[in-house]
Order: structure tokens, then sequence, then C-alpha cells
């Protein structure tokens, strides 16, 4: 299974190789100072209806990074990918996303510089818009082709990102007959069409089925790879998903931050253990991590 694997994410590299580098913005390559901070938030609280979602959270993430947050359901990883998108201003505290800070800047003109795939957009979507339009409009901040005028080179950009998922053939399909997988790659080219400062991934490969995973995970994890990739932050539940070439980690539980840091540091069966609230074994292998619950019951197990 792991060479099976590992075959895929070679042909990934080679789509993922063809990606036009002239469009990378000067900073990447830079020498990494407190002005190349994607994120810098400090003492970050969000509260909502008298509930703490996320907080209190110290967080940095470079340019040069590519971070991965775990954490159980309803661990606040989705408020702060949120935050990180700027859809959310912290209710206390100091987050900045790309040197703005949240409450002090326009968040219209700073949204376009993040990348966010979630498919918490898919039921705003209309299911008759084509693949090829939809990832195309996001130069607009629109959902699909409506009186915007494009050239040439935005419908070869679009074609290019759907290339670099493996999507070039889902170009002329109608969103509402794409499966979940293919969905999935859509709205990640969609997210990469402005060429993104910061790339946030919510839950890329929820839904997809053993193959699709993999393959996404290769691709992803040729992106990670590429030197002209914007800073990527990818939030998942399974540390199976997540890709060769991630750096970083942030283990999330109610809201706070279990330990972050080097992904070769954080991710120990001992810090799982404490995230998730039970004992976890934690294995790796060809470049990748599995997981599965320490000490087990035979029903449990049965159950795997």
């Amino acid at each position: 299974m792991l060479h099976g694997a590992t075959s895929v994410q070679c042909g990934a590299q080679s789509a993922l190789a063809r990606t036009p580098s002239k469009g990378a913005r000067q900073t990447r390559g830079m020498t990494t100072t407190d002005s190349d901070l994607v994120l810098d938030f400090a003492g970050v609280h969000l509260r909502r209806n008298g509930s703490t979602l996320v907080g209190p959270i110290d967080w940095k993430v470079e340019l040069d990074e590519r971070w991965v947050v775990i954490g159980p359901n309803g661990a606040g990883k989705t408020s702060l990918l949120r935050l990180a998108a700027a859809q959310e201003h912290p209710t206390d505290g100091t987050a900045k996303v790309l040197g703005e800070q949240l409450g002090r800047t326009d968040v219209a003109e700073l949204r376009p510089r993040v990348g966010l795939a979630s498919s918490a957009l898919t039921p705003r979507i209309p299911s008759e818009e084509l693949a090829l339009n939809l990832v195309m409009s996001a130069g607009h901040a629109v959902l699909g082709r409506w009186k915007e005028r494009y050239e040439r080179m935005d419908e070869e950009r679009a074609r290019t990102v759907l290339e670099m998922l493996g999507a070039a053939k889902l170009s002329g399909r109608r969103f509402g007959t794409l499966s979940e997988g293919e969905r999935k790659r859509v709205l990640i080219s969609r997210a990469l069409m402005a060429d993104p400062e910061l790339l946030l991934l919510d839950e890329p490969s929820a839904g997809l089925d053993l193959g699709g995973r993999e393959d996404l995970v290769a691709r992803l994890s040729s992106l990670a790879d590429d030197p002209d990739a914007p800073a990527i932050v990818m939030v998942t539940h399974h540390v199976e998903e997540i890709p060769p070439g991630f750096s970083h980690a942030l283990l999330l539980r109610e809201g706070r931050a279990v330990a972050q840091g080097l992904l070769a540091d954080v991710l120990t069966s001992e810090n799982l253990s404490r995230t998730f609230n039970q004992p976890i074994f934690l294995a790796k292998a060809g470049g990748r991590y599995f997981a599965r619950r320490a000490a087990s019951s035979a029903r449990h197990e049965a159950g795997d």
C-alpha cells in the first residue's frame, strides 16, 4: 500500500512541475523576518453567544511554512481558519493576517490575498456553473461567470491550476454533476486562481474514498514542495491525511493549543492522546503518519 502511494505521488509531481513561476510574489524565497509573517495571532479569543470557540491562542505562520491543524470535532479548527481568512474578527487579542491587523484594515482588500478552499462554499455555487468558470471567477471574488470581462490569460491560468490538481478534464463539467472528490479539486483550484499569499484548506480530504484521498494527498505534497507555493494551512481530523512536505503542526482542543511547532516534534503519541482525550498510538512509514487507539478493546478493533 505504501509503495502504491509513492507511485501516485510521483505522477502528481510531474503535473505540478508545470506550474508557471513568473506569478510568484517577490517575497517568496527571501530570508524570513518578522515582516514576512503571514499569520501573527497574539492572545486571540473568538467568542459567540457566550461560548469561547477559540482561545486564548498565540500562533505565528511564516511565508515558507506548511501547517496542519489537527483536533477533534468542536475543537475550534474551522473557527480558527475563518480568523485566518479574515472572515471573523477576534473578540480579544491581536490577529494579523499578511501584516494587516483585523479590525484596523479593509478586509475587502485583504481577503483576495487569501485563498480559502472549504466545502462550506458549496451550497452557494450554482449547480449549472461550469468548473472552469467557477475557478476563473475567483479573480473577481464572485461565484461563477456573470458580466465580468476575462482575458485569455485568465482562462489559461484557470486551466493551469485545474491541471495542477488533476482536474483538467472537469473544466467543461457543471459543478452540480461532480463527485465529492471532484468538487474538492475544483475548489482548491479556485483558491489558487488569484495566486494567493496564503492558502487555507478546510478538511480537503473529507468525504473522499481511499483512492481519491491518496491522489489528493500526493498532489498537496507536491504543492508543499513547490518553492513558489504560498504558505499553507490545512485543517484535518486525521493524521493519515497529512501530506509529506508539511512542516508544522498545531494540535487544538477546546479552542486552545495543546502543542504547536515543527511537525516532527509536535506530532507524538503523547500529544495526540492529550488532544483527543484517549490513548493514541502513532506510527510513521514512508513519510506518512498512521494512528489508532492504543490498548483498544476487541470490540473497538473489530470496528476499525
